[in-house]
């Protein structure tokens, strides 16, 4: 018999996919998994036989397995085209090749037409026993991807991106002056002001118009990462006057001409790298005018920033000069009472809040290190004198005062990371709480840990002391912590407006409370929580749900939402997802198995908040859908593996597990997989979408439009960028700015892209493509008559975006 070389690489082809699917397809059977996988694996294998054979019978044999996988393919995931990716391409480049072989094939022997039949007949059978076994339904359909329309491309818009420059000198003082902060053409505070809707009433920049914006000035910080430090800014500038004022990954407060983009001044608190926790960023800076400085003396306007080696900072407004009034040279030892830490284990990444003249200011504690991590106090400082006027320890009810005699605040309590937001009327400060010191392990929590973790917190910024709190996630040991700021806004209710403030959280549920007392304005009620995993007893056996207000949470996952490049990706997460333990929203944690949490620790919605359109009363929330692939890994395990917390020696070249928190003093450490992928491609192992956008009418509660948010340009197998202008749906970190004018600008996606969308309609008028992540909020102003669109564009470690250290501004031509 005569063999044909290309008939032989082909039916090795086959082979190789086909037997790795039928074997992994046959214990997806055994884990209760579907069908499909061992049937269409012994179709390959079947083909690959006669491909050796160089029969005819081969082009039939997969012909056969091919219609079997479409009629599949659509009843499990109907026309959703991203969904198909893995069930169809790579099963249809297998067609084509094995249409180009027809004319090498020869008709089959007769020895061979009853095991053609008996395959035929296997492939036929196996597709009815499919059919019945597989875990849906024809509603499930129409429901999950019946009517989802194909991805639609956008323009990409990389031409306008500007040459680099490299990072600007300091020059001599630009002589401008310093009108008072206007409402409109100003953003003196990280959302727009204290109450955090990030509305601009500004209206130069239309729907109309808005296609001709172009980027007219970028600056950049000179902050990079000298090696493999991990470097996220999410800067939001301030704009005070004819300034906007900037702060660097590592701290720098930078004054900036507001029109122009020039350097004014810098002021380098010269931090260590060494104090670098996660990453390097800062996200935002804050604003301070004296009541009692005469205008025109140093200091009476003051710019308060906070570093990641935890010192609070006054300069002034004007020149950058340090504030001697305010506590030593200027500066404040945030570590003072804190006690034993280390470089990177408590730092401050978020800015201050100012409410009448007190700044409140919180801290990030390094997860998953020890259970005796430093405090998560939040301590209120005078914006004048930098003298601190309280402390709320939650270890410590009732005092405010610092700890003496060699005494520390309370360790491992539950800090605030992310941003307050404030009422001066009420003097009010809204803290939105992390969780106590290891989040995957509760038991040696206080009680007042247990009532202040994963809760809104309200205190009275006079004395320091709680008016209200609710707590979001009743024992949380998933990482759940709030990580939004609260926002302030007068919300539409039968009776009339009611001054109120509106939490999102990482479950993406939005809790609406009166901010004068905490009352909740939304209607919540309790539902049964799974009680597993090794703290059954301890696990709240409920969950607060709001029931009459839209949710960003999803339907539970299930098999057929795993996803991949090729069916062999597929299979791999489907026996993952079998293998894990998974009851749906707040699955226990585990140590026999993984569990899958979903959704996973970073959204619903983080740090990047809500925007609020407060003329239309419309919210605009961009949020994360992605699962987390988790473990609890016993201690002894953990040791032998010499994992240890940030504040002991290790030998980093020897011992680096990057996803596995040691959690020292708890029985587990944690393996943490936020990005749970396929080990070859790289692709993430739940379907598209992995992020969204959504408008909800504030007064009758409608989602006015969800879409997708983020295209595929920057995403791929093997970390190859496709290039493809599709919507997909990307994880995004970063909120939004909203305008009076209908506009609502973003990037946050990890596509690079910023984009103006329609607020009525969710249509995108105008991108462009940014020179590194765009993984910060935008802010909008005027200066000179003209309205400014600037983002910083600084990247993000964690979600793979380019790191960049860049402001860039956008504007109408003149």
């Amino acid at each position: 018999m005569r063999v044909n070389i290309w008939l032989i690489l082909l039916g090795l082809v086959f082979l190789a996919f086909g037997a790795p699917i039928l074997l992994g397809g046959i214990y997806l059977i055994v884990l209760g998994g579907s069908w499909y996988y061992a049937l269409a694996g012994a179709g390959l294998v079947i083909t690959a036989w006669f491909l050796f054979r160089g029969e005819r019978t081969a082009l039939w044999t997969y012909g056969l397995t091919f219609l079997f996988t479409l009629v599949w393919a659509l009843w499990e995931a109907g026309f959703n085209a991203w969904a198909q990716v893995p069930r169809l391409v790579a099963p249809t480049v297998m067609l084509v090749l094995v249409l180009i072989t027809a004319p090498a094939l020869r008709g089959g022997g007769r020895s061979h037409k009853g095991f053609a039949a008996a395959a035929v007949a296997l492939l036929l059978a196996g597709g009815a026993v499919a059919l019945q076994k597989a875990e849906f339904s024809g509603s499930a359909l129409a429901q999950q991807g019946g009517t989802a329309p194909a991805p639609s491309p956008s323009p990409d818009t990389d031409s306008s991106l500007t040459p680099l420059a490299p990072p600007e000198t300091p020059v001599a003082p630009v002589p401008v002056s310093d009108p008072m902060p206007d409402v409109g053409a100003d953003w003196p505070a990280y959302g727009g002001t204290h109450h955090a809707t990030r509305y601009s009433p500004l209206s130069r920049i239309t729907k109309e118009n808005v296609g001709s914006l172009e980027r007219v000035w970028q600056f950049r910080t000179g902050d990079m990462p000298n090696g493999d430090e991990q470097f996220s800014n999410q800067n939001t500038p301030l704009k005070i006057g004819n300034r906007l004022f900037v702060c660097s990954a590592l701290g720098k407060i930078i004054a900036l001409d507001a029109a122009t983009g020039r350097q004014v001044w810098t002021y380098d608190p010269e931090v260590s790298r060494e104090a670098i926790p996660y990453n390097a960023t800062c996200r935002g800076l804050a604003y301070y005018e004296s009541p009692t400085l005469p205008q025109g003396e140093l200091c009476a306007r003051r710019i308060i920033g906070a570093t990641l080696d935890a010192r609070l900072i006054a300069v002034d407004l004007s020149n950058g000069q340090p504030c001697p009034g305010f506590g030593v040279k200027g500066e404040v030892d945030l570590t003072e009472g804190i006690g034993e830490t280390a470089p990177g284990f408590y730092s401050v990444t978020s800015p201050v809040t100012v409410v009448r003249n007190i700044a409140v200011v919180g801290a990030q504690v390094l997860d998953g290190q020890r259970r005796d991590a430093p405090s998560g106090v939040v301590r209120g400082y005078n914006a004048e004198t930098g003298v601190m006027e309280w402390a709320w320890d939650m270890g410590r009810p009732g005092e405010t005062e610092a700890p003496t005699d060699g005494e520390t605040y309370t360790r491992g309590t539950p800090n605030m990371w992310t941003i307050a937001s404030g009422d001066n009327e009420l003097g009010h400060v809204y803290l939105p709480m992390g969780n106590s010191a290891v989040d995957y392990w509760g038991e040696t929590r206080s009680e007042a840990e247990q009532r202040y973790s994963t809760a809104i917190v309200a205190l009275d910024v006079t004395t320091g002391q709680p008016v209200w709190h609710y707590q979001t996630v009743r024992y949380d040991v998933w990482d759940y912590d709030l990580g939004s700021q609260g926002t302030l806004i007068d919300f539409p209710t039968p009776s009339g407006p009611v001054p109120a403030l509106i939490l999102p959280t990482k479950l993406g549920q939005f809790f609406i409370f009166d901010r004068r007392n905490g009352n909740l304005l939304v209607s919540v009620e309790d539902r049964a929580a799974p009680r597993g995993g090794v703290e059954p007893e301890r696990l709240s056996p409920t969950q607060p749900f709001v029931t009459d207000f839209p949710t960003l949470l999803k339907p539970d996952l299930e098999e057929k939402n795993m996803w991949g490049m090729t069916p062999l990706d597929q299979l791999y997460c489907r026996i993952q997802f079998r293998q894990a333990s998974y009851e749906g929203i707040f699955t226990a944690p585990t140590t026999d198995r993984h569990w899958v949490q979903y959704p996973g620790y970073n959204g619903g919605s983080d740090w990047g908040g809500v925007a609020i359109d407060e003329g239309r009363g419309i919210m605009i929330a961009n949020y994360n859908d992605m699962p987390n692939h988790n473990r609890l890994i016993p201690r002894e395990v953990i040791e032998q593996m010499d994992i240890r917390p940030v504040d002991e020696p290790r030998d980093e070249a020897e011992h680096t597990h990057p996803r596995i928190d040691p959690q020292a003093g708890t029985p587990y450490g944690v393996d943490v997989n936020a990005g749970w992928r396929v080990p070859l491609t790289g692709l993430l192992c739940k379907e598209p979408p992995y992020g969204g956008i959504t408008a909800i009418d504030l007064k009758t509660h409608e989602v006015l439009w969800d879409r997708p948010f983020g295209t595929a340009r920057k995403n791929g197998p093997f970390g190859i960028p496709s290039m493809l202008p599709f919507t997909i749906g990307t994880p995004n970190n970063g909120g939004a700015v909203v305008t009076s004018s209908g506009l609502v600008f973003i990037a946050a996606a990890t596509d690079d892209l910023i984009r103006a969308i329609d607020i009525e309609t969710g249509e995108v008028l105008w991108e462009d493509a940014l020179p590194a992540g765009g993984q910060a909020n935008p802010m909008t102003y005027e200066a000179n008559g003209r309205q400014y669109v600037v983002i910083a564009a600084g990247g993000h470690s964690f979600m793979e975006t380019p790191i960049g250290d860049f402001v860039l501004a956008y504007a109408l031509p003149e």
